[in-house]
């Protein structure tokens, strides 16, 4: 949930200095980075939704049409999609109904293969995934509130983070 007004101090340091006074140890710093990354997220989203929702999109369905222009023949398997985007497969299906039903993507059989379908990104989904694209990067990921070595080193712990999580082996 995003503010009108930002607050006159940071709550989550007040939260980590009762902890530390309650007795957290090491835990207080741990609870405060925790938190910490989950309020950044709600930041990120609020500033996505606000730039992607007059396109009728979400991040899910925008991350899913960027995925597919990925791809030399903008098509892959429902189920390789799940797998790159580490979504479960009941989400991916909801956002290729949406995206179809949108005009943006299509199901069709794959050519060897009668078990797999794939999604493929249709001309309405390409125009719509770069106009996303151009308006994302000005809005959020050129500026994403840290720049420089500093979004280097920030990225880098985060992956590290990803990593000790078992989100990918390194």
């Amino acid at each position: 949930m995003t503010r009108s007004k930002a607050l006159s101090f940071d709550p989550i340091e007040e939260a980590r200095r009762q902890w530390v006074d309650q007795g957290w140890g090491d835990a207080a710093d741990g609870m405060a980075v925790v938190t910490s990354v989950m309020r950044v997220q709600q930041i990120y989203m609020a500033r996505i939704d606000a730039i992607l929702r007059p396109l009728d999109l979400t991040f899910a369905r925008f991350e899913l049409l960027t995925l597919l222009t990925f791809t030399s023949t903008g098509a892959l398997p429902m189920n390789k999609i799940g797998v790159r985007l580490q979504v479960h497969p009941t989400s991916i299906t909801s956002s290729v109904d949406r995206l179809e039903a949108q005009g943006l993507v299509q199901r069709i059989a794959h050519e060897t293969d009668r078990r797999t379908t794939l999604v493929k990104i249709l001309p309405a989904g390409t125009r719509i995934q770069k106009k996303a694209v151009a308006t994302l990067n000005a809005g959020v990921f050129e500026l994403p509130g840290v720049a420089g070595d500093e979004l280097t080193q920030f990225y880098s712990t985060l992956r590290k983070l990803r990593a000790g999580g078992q989100d990918f082996t390194a």
